[in-house]
């Protein structure tokens, strides 16, 4: 081949990039995991940072189901016809700039048509324009590949519920929060078409109405999936590196952290605890020392998940270490079997007291043992009696403060690879000075444990048991098994 030949040959392979960036489009884990949900879930809600992908993740949604062209790894929901869908956001311009931008191309710019995610060829003809706005396409008609031609409308929030009616749609993807008098509308364009919708955005209005609806309100047809800038980093070709990280965390002040970095909601003095993300993650313990005692802290999935966490007790720096965080859904007017929430936790610690909660002394209503002696005879090591303060308190206030203050010290932390305890940290908060009793499973199972931290014991982890044995204990002695 002649430098002539090489020359033009890159330069077509540099073109095809520009015009068919679809097909080089690698996603990351909670991006795939978005997509497959996808194949199962009405409602969408993909909840991330700054700058780490969400509307990326969008825009290559919305490309798949108008072209028909579904890469190998797609297990999510597939159309083989042309679909209709409509593309939302805030207002005409923030569409423009964002998502327009990444499906079609820099806007206003002619050499950058057909430079986003939609291939080049497979538009029918330039988009139409919309009127009152510079460059901002009205309606978008894209080839699918079975033949015959998808068409999506863009639409701003900013319009008013009253456009948000009529068509019967495929699919709808909302870019930033949406009303919920529009997100109705929305649900209304889709119910009669087995359409979906997925929506994509950074928290930054706190707890708005349909945050609550995917955060606070339980439903099978519905799922959120959070992403943070670590699950980037993580990444092999993640678009931002350990090194970008703390230049990125410095541009945005400390109570904004949750919401721009780690995706979680911005409450600003709602949160219940002050310390940060990154104050308190530390590296998975793979060796841990002999003398650091262990105990679990659970919490009954009593019309609620289960949720179990492990933790050690460096007391030779008085710090707290969270090694494990199970959370298991319970069904809607059930409970969960005790030995199967049992078969999870004796793995990873058959040898660990287990502390629980004062709801462990309510009975179950089918056979009328009490909840804590179920999961006794399940296998696990329980605590003669609920866990208290050694004062003999149970306050929640109380044991939020301690791992609230061990935090901003130093002496509290956790796994990094524990994302769904992670997860209910960043979202747990205050309304009028109240701690907000939903989603924080794995929050009260940690604070059960650090009330009942003198309990623990320096047994092995692993799913071998210890030899059971008659405890001698001196009368008036902080200290009580029952196993």
């Amino acid at each position: 081949m002649t430098p002539q030949e090489k020359a033009a040959a890159l330069r077509k392979l540099v073109q095809r990039k520009r015009e068919f960036a679809f097909a080089y489009f690698q996603p990351y884990k909670k991006q795939k995991l978005f997509f497959d949900l996808g194949a199962e879930k009405v409602e969408r809600l993909l909840i991330a940072g700054n700058q780490q992908g969400k509307t990326h993740a969008g825009a290559f949604e919305v490309t798949c189901h108008m072209t028909g062209l579904y890469p190998p790894w797609w297990k999510g929901r597939r159309w083989d016809r042309p679909t209709r869908g409509w593309i939302c956001g805030e207002t005409a311009g923030a569409i423009r700039d964002t998502q327009q931008k990444k499906l079609c191309g820099e806007a206003g710019v002619e050499a950058e048509f057909g430079t986003g995610l939609l291939p080049k060829h497979l538009f029918v003809e330039k988009p139409s324009l919309a009127r009152g706005v510079t460059d901002f396409y009205d309606t978008i008609q894209v080839r699918h590949c079975s033949g015959g031609i998808s068409v999506a409308r863009q639409k701003s929030y900013e319009q008013g519920r009253e456009k948000f009616q009529g068509e019967t749609l495929d699919w709808i993807w909302n870019d930033e929060e949406t009303p919920m008098d529009v997100y109705i509308e929305e649900l209304a364009r889709i119910s009669s078409s087995r359409g979906m919708i997925f929506t994509t955005f950074t928290s930054l209005k706190g707890m708005r109405d349909v945050v609550e609806r995917f955060l606070k309100e339980s439903d099978a047809g519905r799922e959120t999936v959070t992403m943070t800038i670590d699950d980037v980093i993580g990444e092999p070709h993640g678009h931002i590196t350990e090194d970008m990280r703390a230049g990125i965390l410095a541009r945005y002040p400390a109570y904004q952290h949750d919401a721009r970095i780690f995706g979680g909601v911005l409450r600003g003095e709602g949160r219940v605890f002050q310390a940060t993300e990154d104050q308190i993650k530390e590296p998975v313990l793979t060796d841990l020392p002999g003398h650091w005692t262990k105990l679990w802290g659970i919490d009954f999935g009593i019309a609620h998940p289960f949720a179990a966490v492990l933790i050690a007790w460096d007391k030779d720096n008085d710090c707290i270490h969270v090694l494990h965080a199970l959370r298991m859904k319970t069904p809607v007017g059930t409970m969960t079997p005790p030995i199967i929430h049992a078969a999870a936790m004796k793995p990873i610690g058959a040898a660990v007291p287990v502390a629980w909660p004062q709801d462990g002394t309510q009975r179950d209503k089918g056979s009328g043992e009490q909840l804590s002696h179920m999961y006794r005879a399940a296998g696990l090591r329980m605590l003669g009696q609920h866990a208290t303060f050694p004062d003999g308190s149970v306050s929640t206030e109380a044991g939020i403060a301690e791992m609230d203050e061990r935090m901003i010290t130093g002496r509290f932390k956790v796994a990094a690879h524990l994302n769904e305890w992670l997860e209910e940290f960043r979202n747990y908060y205050r309304e009028k000075g109240l701690i907000v009793k939903e989603r924080d499973d794995l929050m009260s199972a940690t604070r059960i444990a650090i009330m009942a931290k003198r309990y623990g014991q320096a047994v092995p982890l692993g799913g071998r048991s210890v030899r059971r044995r008659q405890e001698q204990v001196c009368d008036g002695l902080d200290f009580s098994w029952d196993w």
